[in-house]
């Protein structure tokens, strides 16, 4: 009886879904530096893989899953939609880095 117990015990748990890796987004502000960091991970491009997951690994998650430009409207309640941060012409810009543990 302990026996079939043990087995279907054991089939419970390896019948049941996979834990899903944590996951959490940041919002970066995307500030000009000089060095085109900030257009490699805004558009998305090749060049701002090894920076998305630079920042990840920094924040103790593994990598990074995806990273990208968002406007001010997409992101809810972080940032006062009143702090318009314009020099001129220009406004601050956002990246949203998705990382992975």
């Amino acid at each position: 009886m302990r026996l079939l117990l043990a087995i279907l015990s054991l089939a419970v748990l390896l019948g049941s879904a996979p834990a899903q890796a944590e996951k959490r987004i940041f919002i970066v502000a995307s500030d000009a530096d000089g060095y085109g960091v900030d257009r490699c991970l805004a558009g998305g491009a090749h060049c701002g893989a090894a920076i998305a997951t630079a920042y990840c690994k920094a924040r103790a998650f593994v990598q990074a899953t995806s990273f990208r430009h968002v406007d001010r409207d997409e992101i809810t309640g972080a940032i006062p939609a009143s702090s318009g941060d314009c020099h001129g012409s220009t406004c601050e810009q956002f990246v949203a880095i998705e990382c992975a543990r």
